[in-house]
């Protein structure tokens, strides 16, 4: 059966551009990437756009040089912001992903427009330090986790056995001299031994995974309620449900599970057990405030002046909300205050409709490296589909191949798909990469609806299949209101 030590640990959770298990154990430490081996790892994934992947790689190297200095000094540098400009579906919140698997350091993706005022209830936004430390804490735990795994499945193991070969009785011996009662003892216990270590043997080989055993977990008796508040649950300074178990208790009931669930069970109780979380907290605060990294998307929906009514009344609202806390300022939390003058904020936006002068000019100072983003060429969709190691036709053909079906795409294929979605972005509004999901969906429609029944195993997909196709999808359709 396997322990808990055999999973990957990774460091940040989902929709935040949470790693593949096994990603982060081949990338370097931080501290050993270059701003050149930086720009090479964000190029496998992302094509183009070298000048907002250089301005990333320097700030993130400048968080590493700081941490190198007195701390008299250090305390005086502050992080240089970064505002990444261009069209959607360039690479901005690909950027962002990709960010938050190379720097190994708190990071979390907010998008500007949630803090409107209209129609929104319950955030502020405050509430995106706090998602920091919240993520700084998840990973300072898995850390921790990470070390007492092993020491944590050993005593997790110990406790299935005890329950598996409860302790016998020492054995009865009237009559019998201290001698031969100690030698009857001592063989008893041999004989128990022996009987533990084949059971042993046997749960590491999971024979005993289906065994049932009663084990006693701890359930909190609460009440089961909520608490409304007009600024939002994170306000609260106090974790009221945590406040209150320790009133009602937590009360011992014993259940019966299987072997391999019990292990699993004991493994998370021991781990508890080892991990001192007020150090975890401790650490996850200092290490938010020192290299945490807030992506702010859609910071262009809250530019502009206002018009006095409507919904863009909360714009200048929304930035001047946003403007304390990246020009400096401590956020009230469960963990205490939190200070946000050392953490780096990086903000991207499209600005179709808006141009970054039109955010209020104490923001726009703080944010004082702008990276604007080219849009995206044939060319640059060819490699989109083909350079990348998670390639659109890559992702297509992994998929068809779970099925035995063999897809293949020829060169000329390949270039009129881009051709084909550069004359689309021509024609419609300019959405970028996203346009080939569309699009190749369309192409391999038929394929991948008869992919099981499909007798011939090997599927060649040639520039004519894909005429034919792109010629079926926008027949008699205008194209600004079909693909989108």
């Amino acid at each position: 059966m396997p322990g808990k030590s055999d999973k990957e640990i990774t460091l940040f959770s989902s929709g935040n551009g949470a790693p593949a298990a096994g990603e982060v154990a081949d990338l370097p430490a931080l501290d050993d990437l270059t701003p050149r081996e930086i720009v090479l790892e964000l190029d496998k994934y992302i094509v183009g756009q070298a000048a907002a992947k250089r301005a990333i790689a320097v700030a993130l190297r400048n968080r590493v040089r700081r941490q190198k200095l007195a701390p008299e000094i250090a305390e005086d540098i502050l992080p240089k912001n970064i505002l990444m400009i261009g069209p959607t579906g360039v690479g901005k919140t690909e950027i962002a992903r990709r960010l938050a698997r190379l720097a190994g350091c708190p990071f979390v993706k907010v998008e500007a427009s949630k803090y409107t005022e209209v129609g929104y209830v319950g955030r502020d936004v405050e509430s995106m330090v706090r998602d920091l430390v919240e993520t700084s804490i998840d990973m300072v735990r898995e850390e921790k986790l990470d070390e007492v795994a092993e020491r944590a499945e050993q005593a997790a193991e110990e406790r299935v056995l005890d329950l598996l070969l409860p302790p016998s009785p020492p054995p009865v011996t009237p009559g019998l001299a201290p001698q031969e009662a100690a030698a009857a003892d001592a063989a008893q216990r041999e004989q128990a031994q022996r009987t533990r270590e084949k059971l042993r043997t046997q749960l590491r080989e999971g024979k005993l995974d289906q065994r049932m055993v009663e084990v006693e977990v701890r359930e909190r008796s609460m009440p089961s309620f909520e608490i409304v508040s007009n600024q939002g649950a994170e306000e609260m300074d106090v974790n009221v449900k945590d406040m209150l178990s320790g009133f009602f208790g937590q009360q011992k009931k014993k259940r019966k599970m299987s072997v391999a669930d019990a292990f699993e069970y004991l493994i998370q109780e021991e781990e508890s057990k080892l991990i001192d979380m007020e150090q975890v907290t401790r650490l996850a605060v200092e290490r938010a405030e020192q290299m945490g990294i807030i992506f702010i998307d859609e910071i262009d929906k809250v530019a502009g002046r206002e018009s006095g009514h409507g919904p863009d009344v909360s714009r200048e609202g929304v930035q001047r909300d946003i403007l304390p806390i990246i020009e400096g300022t401590t956020v009230n939390s469960r963990y205490g205050m939190i200070r946000t003058d050392h953490m780096l904020f990086v903000a991207a936006g499209a600005f179709h409709v808006s141009k970054p002068s039109d955010l209020i000019p104490e923001l726009q100072g703080r944010l004082p490296i702008r990276v604007e983003l080219q849009s995206l060429r044939e060319e640059d969709f060819i490699r989109i589909l083909t350079e990348p190691k998670n390639a659109l036709i890559k992702q297509y053909t992994l998929l068809l191949e779970t099925e035995g079906v063999k897809l293949s795409f020829t060169e000329d294929a390949v270039a009129a798909i881009a051709r084909f979605a550069t004359s689309v972005n021509e024609q419609t509004e300019n959405i970028g990469a996203r346009r080939l999901h569309t699009i190749l969906e369309k192409v391999l429609d038929e394929i991948s609806f008869e992919a099981p029944d499909l007798k011939k195993k090997t599927v060649k997909i040639d520039e004519e299949y894909v005429a034919k196709q792109l010629t079926e999808i926008v027949k008699n359709q205008d194209l600004s209101r079909y693909i989108l």
